[in-house]
């Protein structure tokens, strides 16, 4: 009985410790805006809106807000539409080494990095013309979402029934069709899975914005972020926790709105 107790009071202090770890640096975000001097600590603070008119009048800090949502909305809308097609390919039509044409498309999307790829992509996006366009960032981030995309979205065609399918196809639907009006409402918590975790690897994306972007008033939010910053290099904690928290609320509103309608699946829709 004692023994009992004792883990069960063990257990309860460990998640405990792993809830507080992850919630401090939420709580710090949550206050740390409207902190006259905010620090790396939690604590009371010393309540003023000063921190978010110096970011209003950051000439550049609203804007990147806007170019975010072009850039990962666009990118998001592409690997939807190019990931659905792909995987709904694979998963009707039954050519010699599919499975290991997914597994290696998927390996070497995680194996050749951004940074590995960044030197061939930055000359190709400069041949094209797209350096300095939120094409080109659209263009370049969604080659990289879109192998994780159709392995997720193919195990959620994969369990669509097709006798549907094979309905309208005796009425003379095209592909295209039943795609459209048959499997597509099958699977739209996939397709919802993959928009906002698109939207969220763009959203938070660095590397490939802050090299073919030159112009600040085309570069995201991420890369303003990184502008926050004295002369000698020190973070401006007032600036960088307030636009954190502003740039965090596009994200978490979709997300929230997304999740309450859909919910959130990694895998297929109607089980057979």
């Amino acid at each position: 009985m004692i023994r009992h107790t004792v883990g069960r009071l063990a257990a309860t202090v460990f998640i405990a410790v792993v809830l507080a770890f992850f919630t401090l640096p939420m709580l710090w975000l949550a206050s740390a805006p409207f902190d006259d001097t905010p620090a790396i600590t939690t604590s009371i603070p010393e309540f003023t809106l000063r921190n978010f008119s110096a970011i209003l009048d950051n000439p550049y800090a609203l804007g990147s807000i806007r170019n975010s949502l072009i850039q990962g909305g666009g990118a998001a809308v592409l690997v939807v539409v190019l990931a659905a097609l792909a995987a709904y390919a694979l998963s009707r039509v039954r050519v010699p080494g599919r499975d290991a044409l997914l597994y290696l498309l998927l390996l070497l999307s995680s194996v050749v990095t951004g940074t590995a790829a960044m030197v061939p992509i930055f000359e190709l996006a400069t041949r094209l013309d797209l350096i300095d366009t939120h094409l080109g960032v659209i263009l370049v981030v969604s080659g990289g979402l879109l192998p994780a995309a159709i392995f997720i979205l193919k195990d959620f065609m994969d369990d669509t029934p097709t006798s549907y399918e094979e309905s309208a196809r005796v009425f003379g639907a095209t592909p295209l069709q039943i795609l459209r009006h048959i499997v597509v409402p099958l699977v739209r918590p996939g397709l919802a899975t993959i928009a906002v975790w698109a939207l969220a690897s763009v959203w938070g994306g660095f590397l490939f914005q802050f090299i073919l972007l030159r112009d600040p008033g085309k570069a995201p939010g991420s890369v303003i972020l990184y502008t926050l910053y004295t002369e000698g290099g020190a973070p401006r904690l007032d600036l960088i926790s307030t636009f954190s928290l502003l740039y965090s609320l596009p994200v978490v509103a979709m997300y929230l709105f997304v999740s309450q309608r859909y919910g959130f699946r990694f895998h297929g829709g109607i089980k057979r």
